[in-house]
């Protein structure tokens, strides 16, 4: 472990020790606010002080181990101690990875449901129909997951291809696990109208961004334009004959937000602004983040969402993350939802570059 990693670890037990003596002084215990802020501080720093002293324990039986293993005559008494090192060197790899983990500072975003926004691109037909694909593999993964998902509007084709979906995924730690999906998705295969069997490589962008409270972005309605139309597509009489859908044009940003999904023009209402609302707070989280974007390309890309973050090859059953260089061959599988391979490696891989980059700060300041 990193010695700037080990230096952090001390000085939270040395801040951990502290508050031991701090919480039992009777002036503090007296004082609720102050004695409540306390006692919060402490169990946070339980766990990674209780790690980091385990990990200690670890190194010291690991030293150990060895020792017996140069001084030790004893075959058994040898064989014991280096399963015993074999044993205490796996705990120390997973000791050292938890608490790199503990040591980054949360996102506060994690807690949030997320607003996935999918939409064909370069490929026509073939793309709009990998968009479906991409989005049903999502619907797959969150009922894996027991979360919600609802359908804020969605564009399709007359193959069952999608030319643009928006969804709210509601669920515990649902942005959390999925917002490293943003970027360009690749699609290799032979399309079912290719009578030649030629590969055709097509591609289709996903959006992930955290759905916004209304108590973090508030929209001044003056600001934006409302029209109202006839919705178009299936949807019975009533749908397509009344103004009942909705567009929303953010005069400041130019976003615009379109819903026709619902018969009633309050409910299509509701779900543009809940979209717009989640667009907005992206947009200005990305703007505060703008001057370490560099930084963040650095080895596992921005999840800019013009970078291409991940190919599906049907012809050799194979799905590629080109900013962590995985590779799985197992495509079927993933397109049914089975994402947690991929996706836990991508949020080590990200974890791994905050972190870095926390002690970067750190080291500067």
């Amino acid at each position: 472990m990193q010695q700037q990693v080990l230096t952090r670890l001390e000085e939270l037990e040395t801040k951990f020790e502290a508050l031991n003596q701090e919480i039992v002084r009777p002036e503090v215990i007296q004082d609720t606010n102050l004695y409540t802020t306390l006692i919060k501080q402490h169990a946070e720093l339980n766990n990674i002080v209780s790690a980091y002293r385990r990990l200690l324990e670890v190194e010291t039986g690991i030293a150990d181990s060895k020792g017996m293993l140069e001084s030790e005559d004893d075959p058994e008494m040898r064989e014991l101690a280096s399963e015993e090192v074999a044993s205490l060197e796996g705990e120390l790899e997973t000791l050292e990875s938890d608490l790199l983990r503990m040591l980054l500072p949360k996102d506060p975003n994690d807690a949030k449901n997320v607003v996935v926004e999918v939409r064909a691109g370069t490929g026509g037909e073939e793309a709009a129909l990998f968009a479906a694909e991409i989005f049903r593999m999502y619907q797959r993964y969150a009922e894996r997951h027991r979360w919600t998902v609802e359908i804020m509007t969605e564009s399709g084709t007359g193959t069952g291809g999608l030319k643009e979906v928006i969804a709210v995924i509601e669920g515990k730690g649902a942005y959390s696990r999925l917002k490293h999906e943003s970027g360009v998705h690749r699609v290799q295969r032979v399309p079912e109208t290719e009578s030649s069997g030629r590969i055709h490589t097509s591609a289709i962008t996903v959006a992930v961004m955290p759905e916004a409270e209304e108590v973090e972005i508030d929209i001044d309605m003056n600001e934006v334009r409302i029209d109202r139309f006839c919705s178009s597509g299936p949807g019975g009489q009533s749908v397509n004959t009344t103004q009942s859908a909705i567009r929303l044009t953010h005069e400041p940003t130019g976003l615009v937000v379109s819903c026709q999904d619902e018969k009633s023009q309050h409910k299509n209402l509701a779900k543009a602004l809940r979209v717009l609302r989640s667009r907005l707070y992206d947009l200005k989280q990305q703007e505060m983040a703008s001057e370490r974007a560099a930084e963040r390309k650095g080895m596992v890309g921005g999840g800019d969402r013009s970078e291409k973050i991940r190919t599906y090859n049907f012809p050799q059953n194979r799905v590629t993350d080109h900013r962590i260089h995985l590779t799985v061959h197992k495509l079927p599988e993933v397109l049914a939802g089975d994402l947690d391979e991929l996706l836990d490696q991508t949020v080590a891989a990200f974890e791994a570059q905050r972190l870095e980059e926390e002690f970067k700060t750190a080291q500067a300041s």
